[in-house]
């Protein structure tokens, strides 16, 4: 991987020079190796031909310690009746071009998602990079009932883009079930993490207190400390003055600890 810099927002006033950080894979290298350091893919251009991560606030669950937490097991009890199963499929022997597959993913893009963050074109841009290596389906004897794509390491799996029969949402937190099912079976395979995406703002603390042995990227290093990624995740959105460094009460503290 190579990393590079573009530099951000400039304020003198408090001599914060902000650059955002970036990862370029190298031909098919294994992804987990950019996982391991913060990354996440990015495709906010569909024109680009390289594959780009970004560094961010990444969540990722230590598979070594990982344990079901009382809403895991609540979620599967409410599950468990309509007996789904889980096929893990490498992208390459799937049809992406099955026209149930298409239609499902597009009703969803449009009900949940919305066309201004998701068009069509960048999910087909998405299906397309080899980032995303696998589809784990789920369904019944009767239907689909979801679908999520993958990208598989040597190490780890990265819960991508999922989308579920949203008729199942609020009787039978589909959407739950499926993150719980995609890390148990990281787990079960012998991966080391399961990366559940970024973690910012209020509407990423249903990951945090719905999983066990939770790490996420602060800047340096994996931070197991869940109680300080709940109160960044509710500070998000508040007016900051300058980083976070400058504004910690005790800076020497923190240098020490490096």
């Amino acid at each position: 991987m190579k990393i590079f810099f573009s530099e951000n927002t400039v304020d003198y006033s408090s001599y914060t020079f902000s650059y955002a950080i970036y990862a370029m894979r190298e031909g098919q290298e294994d992804i987990s190796p950019i996982y391991d350091q913060g990354f996440l893919p990015y495709t906010g251009n569909t024109n680009l031909e390289k594959e780009v991560f970004y560094m961010a606030r990444s969540l990722r669950v230590n598979l070594k310690a990982f344990t079901d937490s009382s809403e895991n097991r609540r979620v599967c009890r409410q599950i468990e009746p309509l007996n789904i199963k889980l096929e893990t499929i490498k992208k390459e022997d799937f049809d992406l071009y099955d026209p149930v597959f298409k239609s499902f993913c597009e009703e969803y893009i449009s009900e949940r998602i919305g066309g201004d963050k998701m068009s069509l074109e960048r999910w087909d841009y998405i299906l397309n990079s080899t980032i995303g290596s696998h589809i784990l389906k789920f369904s019944n004897e009767e239907k689909v009932m979801g679908y999520i794509l993958a990208g598989i390491g040597e190490k780890m799996l990265h819960y991508w883009f999922a989308f579920f029969d949203t008729d199942y949402m609020k009787s039978h937190s589909l959407g739950k079930y499926m993150m719980w099912k995609a890390i148990d079976w990281s787990k079960e395979t012998g991966l080391d993490y399961a990366y559940l995406g970024t973690a910012y703002k209020t509407s990423a603390l249903y990951k945090i207190r719905d999983h066990k042995a939770l790490e996420f990227w602060d800047g340096q290093k994996w931070n197991t400390d869940v109680k300080l990624l709940k109160e960044l995740c509710k500070t998000d959105e508040a007016p900051k003055t300058s980083d976070r460094f400058k504004m910690m009460p005790e800076q020497n503290n923190f240098l020490n600890e490096l």
